[in-house]
């Protein structure tokens, strides 16, 4: 089964993926329907984010790449309704939010900008790149 994942950069060497701070865990939204992820994607756009893009993704590999970073995958399914206020940040999100830079650091000796979840973590930049080549 495919879930729909809101990337930044999707296809460089900068590829992040959208995340939101819950109660100290670092939650990746797992959309199982396409329109649900594209009208959480706009408005990520309307509060100033750059533009996400939506992709398809088997389950079983985003919730293994969820895993293997230390994240929490949860799912969206279709037709959702909150219940709680942690609820709405699966279907809108927070007002106040992090620097979108924040997911980029950049090498003061090089000037390259590096993906913070893989540096140092041969292990993780391994799995990235395959999770990659299934895009």
């Amino acid at each position: 089964m495919s879930v729909h994942v809101l990337l930044f950069d999707a296809g460089s060497d900068n590829e992040g993926i959208h995340s939101l701070e819950l109660n100290g865990t670092t939650v990746v939204l797992l959309f199982e329907d396409r329109d649900d992820a594209e009208r959480y994607a706009g408005l990520l756009e309307a509060q100033d984010f750059p533009a996400p893009t939506v992709e398809a993704i088997e389950r079983r590999e985003m919730e293994e790449f969820c895993t293997s970073a230390g994240y929490e995958a949860r799912f969206v399914p279709a037709g959702f309704l909150p219940q709680t206020a942690e609820d709405r940040l699966l279907i809108a999100p927070p007002e106040k939010n992090m620097d979108v830079t924040s997911w980029r650091e950049q090498d003061e000796a090089t000037g390259e900008v590096q993906d913070p979840i893989s540096t140092g973590n041969a292990e993780l930049e391994d799995f990235r790149r395959r999770l990659e080549g299934l895009l």
